[in-house]
């Protein structure tokens, strides 16, 4: 692939967005290249030029003025396997697979249908069907689910049946828009041994993007852009390579890891700053020891050790220099300042559930509200959508002010957890309280003071930002002073001021999530519930979103979440793995990556846990079955 001078601006709303800026790149013929960069990037608009279903722009610094669609911008150049993507971007499309990321199965059709009917596009010989699909159906897994409707596969295996039908005819290049958005480690795994294969033993030329930075460490090459323009690009090694001597685990055994985090993070020797295991990992401004002289005064167990550095840190580093940040985001206030009607506080006093700072203001104290008594209590809950038993018999608690974490593979029962807990979805069996109402009997009145970021962005598009706060606050029963009060607060601490009247539909990814969240908090929830709430964000926006989340906590706000990312595990108080409806372990996450070491994993990270809790599962299921 060889791109020069391209450039794509988009305009809606009012807005225009210069999506990919003058990019000039290479990518080899051979191996895998991933496409890394944070939400805006351009990685789908380069993908979707690089396909022909998107024109470039004129190259405004060039001496040519076109007058008209037909005439060439000769300094604009953009070619793929050779072939002028411009001149002609049918034959591109005839020749190359691409794997967009919302990718059209037909979920009324089977697995084989689905194969069957890209096979008639893709132009497929019937002859050489029968052989094409078993390769595609062994490599993939799909074998035994051939007559299954694709939209009751799980997500992971949707996408592993979109990678397929991508691939039924074999192409020399494969474009793969964030295949892996969405899907559990294990099925991450396992796409990543399809395109690793397909490369491999096929000779496939693989772009891809991706919003797991440690997928990284699977490419060959890197291409690392921000904001249409290329930050650089190289094996992953050379990015994580410039980073040693700047990466250290830092940890207190008398310090809580979420206090200790905070303190990390106001510290101006300190660039980022992530929980991992019994401490945080640290990346430091500058090469060299790394000296906490204010932390190690307060805490005697202070232990500093460097770490090998990884291609994250690099990508940190280097979007912080991007945006003219001295550091990676830092914490920032989120929960609220004005206290419910009819509760006795003023403004200037919260509530102790939201014991909190004015936005701007400063983060809250350390010595936050203790963990104490359960507000959520699940026993013997049950779902059954017919003869399907969708959640089998769950028991667990949740105290306040804790993070709670609920995981699971795709199809494991966690959504559907959710929604009972949330009131919005009847159990069939079992009993739940959340914040000490009966949820068969008293769903409306607790729903009050719950808050609920769902899965996928459920604000209303055509609407803008200010009026869908407008209109939750009012859903909320929000009215006068006080609504105003709320949503003032919401704009300032989510910084939505400048976007206030864009249209929610056109936001960026990020913004579109800080908006969900500021929505979810309007009426000040005494309990937060979120549903994998940072899927397809990259690292940036992912960081942000948990400083907030840990500022909530920290002012004795519950949240129960759950999530794909599995060091987003890490931040959680306590949480529960589920299976096939069940629960399959519960613990802290440390409690759990013990249960995975192993003299040959002496280090296991919780994804390395969870991967072998739920792959000795299955295992147990296919010889019991």
């Amino acid at each position: 692939m060889r791109l020069r001078a391209i450039s794509k601006t988009f305009r809606a709303g009012g807005m225009e967005v210069r999506a990919v800026d003058g990019l000039a790149l290479d990518i080899a013929r051979g191996g895998i290249t991933g496409l890394i960069g944070p939400d805006g990037a351009g990685k789908t608009t380069l993908m979707r030029l690089a396909t022909g279903l998107l024109t470039p722009d004129p190259n405004a610094s060039s001496a040519t003025v076109h007058r008209s669609r037909q005439q060439r911008d000769p300094t604009v150049e953009l070619r793929v396997l050779g072939i002028d993507v411009l001149a002609e971007p049918m034959r591109v499309q005839e020749t190359i697979g691409y794997m967009p990321q919302r990718f059209g199965l037909y979920e009324d059709l089977s697995v084989r249908r689905n194969l069957e009917l890209y096979a008639d596009l893709h132009g497929v010989a019937h002859a050489a069907r029968a052989s094409r699909f078993a390769e595609l159906l062994e490599l993939t897994g799909l074998g035994r689910f051939t007559e299954r409707l694709a939209g009751r596969l799980s997500g992971g295996m949707k996408q592993k049946l979109g990678v397929a039908c991508a691939l039924v005819r074999p192409p020399p290049l494969l474009l793969l828009d964030e295949p892996t958005v969405g899907v559990d480690p294990v099925s991450r795994r396992d796409l990543w041994s399809i395109v690793q294969a397909m490369a491999r033993d096929n000779g496939v030329t693989v772009l891809v993007s991706t919003a797991y930075l440690d997928e990284a460490e699977h490419c060959d090459d890197i291409v690392l852009l921000h904001r249409g323009r290329l930050l650089g690009q190289g094996p992953p090694r050379r990015f994580s390579e410039a980073m040693r001597g700047r990466c250290f685990h830092v940890s207190a055994g008398s310090m809580r890891r979420r206090a200790l985090q905070l303190r990390l993070s106001r510290d101006p020797a300190v660039l980022d700053v992530v929980l991992e295991g019994a401490g945080a990992r640290v990346v430091a401004r500058a090469p060299g020891a790394l000296s906490l002289p204010a932390l190690a005064a307060e805490v005697s167990d202070l232990v500093i050790r460097p770490v090998e550095p990884r291609f994250e840190d690099a990508f940190i580093d280097r979007l912080a220099a991007a945006v003219g940040s001295g550091r990676a985001p830092a914490p920032l206030p989120t929960a609220a300042t004005t206290s419910r009607p009819g509760s006795g506080a003023s403004r200037e006093q919260p509530s102790k559930a939201t014991h909190a700072v004015r936005p701007g203001g400063d983060a809250p104290p350390i010595d936050a509200p203790a963990i104490d008594a359960p507000v959520i209590e699940v026993s013997g809950l049950q779902r059954r959508f017919g003869r399907f038993v969708a959640v089998k018999g769950l028991d667990f608690e949740v105290r306040r002010g804790e993070i709670f974490g609920l995981l699971g593979a795709n199809g494991a029962g966690k959504s559907t957890t959710f929604r009972m807990l949330c009131g919005l979805l009847p159990a069939s069996a079992g009993k739940v309280r959340v914040a000490g109402l009966d949820m068969r009997r008293s769903a409306p009145r607790a729903r009050g003071r719950l808050g609920y970021m769902a899965q996928r962005f459920s604000m209303y598009g055509d609407l803008s930002v200010l009026q869908n706060l407008r209109f939750f606050s009012s859903a909320y029963g929000l009215r006068g002073e006080h609504q105003r009060a709320r949503i003032d607060w919401a704009l300032a601490t989510f910084e939505l001021e400048d976007i206030q009247r864009e249209r929610s539909g056109d936001l960026p990814l990020g913004f579109k999530q800080r908006l969900a969240m500021a929505a979810a908090l309007l009426h000040e929830p005494e309990i937060l519930f979120l549903d994998e709430p940072t899927s397809g964000v990259d690292a940036l926006v992912r960081r942000e979103f948990w400083q907030r989340i840990n500022a909530l906590a920290e002012s004795g706000t519950t949240i129960l979440v759950t999530t794909h990312f599995m060091d987003e595990a890490n931040y959680c108080d306590r949480l529960v793995i589920m299976a096939d409806g069940e629960v399959l372990a519960a613990g802290t996450p440390m409690a759990l990556i013990e249960r995975a070491r192993r003299p040959q994993q002496p280090e296991p990270t919780f994804e390395d846990a969870f991967i072998a809790l739920i792959s000795a599962h299955r295992k147990a299921s296919e010889q019991a079955a």
